[in-house]
């Protein structure tokens, strides 16, 4: 393992290291800003940007895991990044005379920088299957695709499940489409986003085993899988793959943060001119795989480009972002939680933790913003920068707990479309919103300074906690000792 973490390149430590924190996973030292206090006596953890250190202190933190199940985890990652490396170099083997349509999005889903985060699969785990291509020339350079969506159910366990699968070829054809019987107790079906019911699993002996062997069939010839946010359905299908088409990487915001996917709903709506589904419906597999399919074709024929526009975004849809939900709290339970009137929407769960997300969707944006700010709960930010509040709960059941609340909305995207048609019509109420949005700004600067100095507080608060701990720590150990314990 130490020779594996010697001999890997400074980024993917550094996605290493911030893939372990976004797991919380903590080492003989402690997690990632414990280990700083100690190994850097002169900063400590005051710069804890992974990108910000030196290789020297990266792979000193990964080398302070020693449970077997982290030393699994993290090789996993490296073999992960050793694959995808293995496919680039022989897709930039290929003269860009010769280079496929096709391998050029492989490459470029291959190269995103998401990718080694969120394909590092757990694959040495029990029932997970790794297809490894024929590296015979004519399989590296196939051009077949096969576009597949998936279902999950959550099961009792606290895990995923995968109870549907749809899959068509590039001609849109129908090549799978199979309810799964996850042969698990289930907690909860999701029946308003998967479709499905406890009544659709009855004389139903499909298993994943099957869904497997059929698929590997496939790509072990060299045909390229296509989804949207491709790893969530890998995850469920408990498949390691890597020539991989993901939607959610080949098309971007204009200015958005690089970590932002659209969704594919939203692709369908800006790319292809049509709407995916009506607000409320449940999703559909086999809608859904073929929406996938088409993207990549319209950009494989040139009729679309790379760049979602600013002014294409979702201001419709006024939905929070509801994440860390453990897995024993219901998608149900959570009407309980928040206020207001809204539909639930579970999102796939894309870590190995016992938690899920999933978005709450309001009928209007107001009604949205309201309930985020009635909703009880520490104010902070995501890593995106939008404001999100960690709510604690207790539902009637017992269970209780804690869930983050992210408010998604665009900030000034109420009564944006009426502030446009206001400038075209009146220069002077130009120069009054511009007014206004430069107050806005500075309040704004203002709150930011408070919120500054709210932190700084709490870090002071943090510190002289931590103090406290480690010499309560001290006095129990020197008492363990006296006491011959």
């Amino acid at each position: 393992m130490d020779d594996l973490i010697a001999s890997a390149k400074k980024e993917v430590l550094v996605e290493m290291v911030k893939l372990v924190q976004k797991r919380e996973m903590s080492g003989s030292k402690g997690r990632w800003k414990e280990f700083l206090k100690s190994y850097d006596k002169k900063f400590g953890a005051s710069v804890s940007d992974p990108s910000r250190r030196n290789m020297d202190s990266l792979a000193a933190f990964l080398k302070t895991f020693e449970k077997d199940e982290d030393v699994k985890f993290l090789k996993k990652v490296l073999q992960c990044h050793s694959n995808r490396n293995e496919v680039v170099e022989q897709l930039k083997k290929v003269t860009p005379d010769n280079e496929t349509a096709e391998q050029k999005l492989v490459l470029l889903t291959l190269e995103h920088p998401q990718y080694s985060v969120d394909y590092s699969f757990p694959s040495h785990a029990e029932e997970w299957l790794v297809v490894k291509p024929k590296k015979k020339a004519k399989v590296m350079k196939s051009s077949e695709m096969i576009a597949v969506d998936c279902e999950m159910v959550l099961c009792e366990d606290g895990t995923e499940a995968l109870v549907k699968i749809c899959a068509v070829d590039r001609n849109l054809q129908v090549k799978l489409d199979k309810v799964v019987n996850p042969n698990k107790a289930i907690a909860d079906y999701r029946t308003e986003i998967t479709g499905i019911s406890a009544n659709d699993l009855d004389g139903v002996t499909h298993s994943l085993k099957d869904v497997q062997k059929y698929l590997a069939k496939l790509l072990r010839h060299g045909t390229i899988l296509v989804g949207h946010s491709l790893n969530n359905d890998l995850q469920a299908l408990k498949l390691d793959h890597t020539r991989v088409i993901d939607t959610s990487y080949i098309f971007s915001y204009t200015n958005g943060p690089i970590n932002k996917k659209p969704s594919l709903s939203l692709l369908c709506k800006a790319m292809l001119g049509y709407e995916l589904r009506k607000k409320g419906n449940p999703h559909n597999c086999l809608d859904d795989a073929c929406a996938a399919m088409k993207l990549v074709l319209a950009k494989l024929e040139g009729k679309t480009g790379d760049v979602i526009a600013e002014e294409v975004k979702e201001l419709d849809v006024a939905k929070l972002l509801v994440h860390r939900i453990p897995s024993n709290v219901l998608s149900k339970d959570l009407t309980s939680v928040l206020p207001g009137d809204f539909t639930i929407e579970v999102k796939a769960n894309k870590n190995a933790r016992n938690t899920y997300s999933a978005f709450a969707i309001f009928k209007d944006q107001q009604q949205a913003i309201e309930a985020f700010a009635n909703l009880e709960g520490d104010l902070e930010k995501d890593t995106c920068g939008r404001p999100q509040k960690l709510v604690k709960f207790e539902l009637a059941s017992g269970i209780t707990g804690t869930l983050c609340v992210c408010n998604v909305i665009p900030p000034n995207s109420v009564g944006q479309s009426k502030k446009r048609s206001m400038e075209d019509d009146t220069p002077n109420t130009v120069k009054k919103l511009r007014t206004d949005q430069t107050l806005g700004q500075l309040e704004d600067s203002n709150q930011c300074e408070t919120h500054l100095k709210e932190i700084e507080r709490l870090k002071v608060e943090l510190s002289q906690r931590d103090e406290e701990i480690s010499n309560l720590n001290k006095i129990i150990t020197a008492l363990a000792r006296k006491q011959g314990l």
